[in-house]
C-alpha cells in the first residue's frame, strides 16, 4: 500500500528449527548466559546500513568505554543471506539491524538469542506494536529501532475540484474514488503495484486481522478471518471499479502519478515525505495529511513496518547488546540526532512519545498547512495495531503472496481465493517443518 515500501524477503530456510515454537510456546525464561549480567571491558560487533547509525555509535563509545562497538556498514541485497552464513560459520555479529519478519525467521531457524530477561527493563518506553516486532510469539529477541506508521496524503487542490472529502473510512476512500471518476474518468484514487501486495499486509492489520498468532503449544493461522476477509474486500472493489493505477514501485516514474494529478490519494509514512519533497515538483503545496481510513471509528488502528536491532545467535554479551541497542534507539540525544533529516536516517521512533521528534521530519513546502500535519502522524504512531504477530514463515508466505499478488491485479484471481490459498500454503509450509499449526478459520 504504502508506496516505495520495498520489503525486503529473506531466502527461506531448507528447514526450520522448533526454537520459535518452543520459545514462544512453551514460555522458556531465556537461556542462562542471556540472564548473566556481563563485567569488564567488552567490544560489540554491529552490522547496519543506515545512515547516521555509525556517527551514534561513535557517540556511544565515547560515553561507554566498558562497552566498545564496532561498526560495519553492511550494506547490500544479500545481507540476510550473509548473516544466515556467518551464524553458520560462528562468526556473526552479536548485533545487526532487521527488519521484523526477518527477525521472526531467524528466530525460528535458531539464528537469534533470547534476551527476554534483560531486555525487560526496555520495554516500556517502546509501543506495544514495536515490541511485538522484536517479540514473535512472546520471546524477545532485539530491540526496536524504528517505525513507518501510515496516514494519508492527499492532492487538497483536486479533491476540492472533484468535490471530495479527505476519506474517514475505507468506504468513504471507494466513493471518493468513484466520484472521481464521474468528474474525470482517467483519475485514480489509490495506486497498487502488480509487484508489491502490501496495500493487503496494510488494511488486513488495519482492519484487526491476525494471519499469525500463538496459541498455547501451536500457531494460529487465520488469512481469512472476518477481519481478513473485510480487508481483502476493500482491495477487491479498488481493482474490480478500476480505481487504482497500477504504477510500479521499481519505476523511478512512478513518482508522475501523484504529482501529474492522475492519481490524487497515497498512504504513506515518515520517511517518504522527503521523497515526495525532492520528486513532486508540479504539486509541492497541494498536498496535505489526513489520519488513515479507518475500518472501525470505535477501533482506530493503522500499520506499521518496523525495524529493530536484533541479537545473534552466539552472542556473548546479550545484556550489554540490549543496553547499546535501546540506548541507540530510545535516547533523546540519540533519537534527536537520528530523527533530524540531516541524518539521512530516515528514522522514525519505535517509543511511546514520539512528539518531540515529528515537526522536523514534515517539508514545510510540500504541504499547504490548512491541515495539522504533526497531530496526524502522532495520531498513526499511537494507532499502529498490537494484534499483528509476524509468524515463523512469514517472509516466505510473502514470496508466496507476490507471486499471486499479480493475478489480483490482472484480475485473474479473486482476493479471497488467494487469502484462502495462502492459508492453506501456510499450514502446509509450517506442518512440513515440524512447527504446529492449525487454522484459525
Amino acid at each position: 500500500m504504502s508506496q516505495f515500501r520495498t520489503r525486503a524477503l529473506a531466502s527461506a530456510a531448507t528447514v526450520a528449527s522448533l526454537s520459535l515454537l518452543l520459545a514462544a510456546c512453551g514460555g522458556h525464561d531465556g537461556s542462562d548466559s542471556a540472564a548473566k549480567t556481563t563485567k569488564g571491558k567488552v567490544t560489540l560487533e554491529f552490522w547496519s546500513w543506515t545512515d547516521g547509525i555509525e556517527a551514534q555509535t561513535k557517540v556511544w563509545n565515547k560515553e561507554h568505554p566498558d562497552t566498545q562497538v564496532k561498526f560495519v556498514n553492511a550494506a547490500g541485497d544479500t545481507v540476510y543471506q550473509k548473516l544466515r552464513a556467518a551464524v553458520n560459520a560462528g562468526t556473526a555479529p552479536c548485533l545487526s539491524k532487521m527488519d521484523g519478519m526477518n527477525l521472526a525467521g531467524f528466530a525460528a531457524d535458531g539464528l537469534l538469542t533470547d534476551i527476554t530477561k534483560p531486555a525487560a527493563k526496555y520495554k516500556d518506553a517502546y509501543t506495544g506494536a514495536a515490541w511485538n516486532a522484536v517479540s514473535p510469539g512472546g520471546t524477545t529477541f532485539g530491540i526496536p529501532m524504528g517505525s513507518s506508521p501510515l496516514f494519508t496524503a492527499y492532492r487538497a487542490d483536486l479533491f476540492q475540484k472533484y468535490g471530495l472529502q479527505a476519506p474517514k473510512t475505507w468506504d468513504d476512500l471507494i466513493a471518493a474514488g468513484k466520484k472521481a471518476q464521474s468528474k474525470n474518468k482517467n483519475v485514480k484514487i489509490f495506486n497498487m503495484a502488480g509487484e508489491d501486495p502490501s496495500t493487503l499486509v496494510d488494511l488486513s492489520w488495519q482492519a484487526g486481522a491476525q494471519w499469525y498468532k500463538v496459541d498455547g503449544d501451536h500457531w494460529v493461522i487465520d488469512f481469512t478471518s472476518p477481519e481478513a476477509l473485510k480487508a481483502g474486500d476493500v482491495v477487491q472493489q479498488l481493482v474490480d471499479d478500476n480505481l487504482a493505477s497500477s504504477a510500479s514501485y521499481a519505476d523511478p516514474g512512478v513518482f508522475k502519478t501523484w504529482d501529474l494529478g492522475k492519481t490524487i490519494a497515497m498512504t504513506t509514512s515518515t520517511w517518504q515525505l522527503p521523497i515526495y519533497d525532492t520528486n513532486f515538483p508540479k504539486s509541492k503545496g497541494k498536498w496535505q495529511l489526513a489520519d488513515a481510513p479507518l475500518f472501525d471509528s470505535a477501533q482506530p488502528r493503522t500499520s506499521s513496518n518496523f525495524d529493530t536491532t536484533a541479537v545473534l545467535k552466539g552472542c556473548k554479551y546479550p545484556d550489554r547488546a540490549a543496553e547499546f541497542a535501546a540506548w541507540l534507539s530510545s535516547n533523546k540525544e540519540s533519537l534527536t540526532t537520528l530523527t533530524d533529516p540531516a541524518s539521512k536516517s530516515g528514522l522514525f521512533p519505535a517509543v511511546k512519545d514520539v512528539s518531540p521528534y515529528v515537526d522536523k521530519i514534515i517539508p514545510t513546502e510540500m504541504f499547504n498547512g490548512k491541515s495539522d500535519s504533526a497531530k496526524v502522524i502522532t495520531t498513526a504512531a499511537s494507532r499502529v495495531g498490537d494484534q499483528w504477530q509476524y509468524g515463523p514463515d512469514y517472509a516466505a508466505m510473502y514470496s508466496e503472496m507476490q507471486k499471486q499478488w499479480g493475478q489480483v491485479m490482472n484480475k485473474q484471481l479473486k482476493v479471497k481465493d488467494m487469502l484462502a490459498a495462502l492459508q492453506k500454503w501456510t499450514l502446509d509450509d509450517l506442518k512440513s517443518k515440524g512447527i504446529k499449526a492449525v487454522a484459525g478459520s
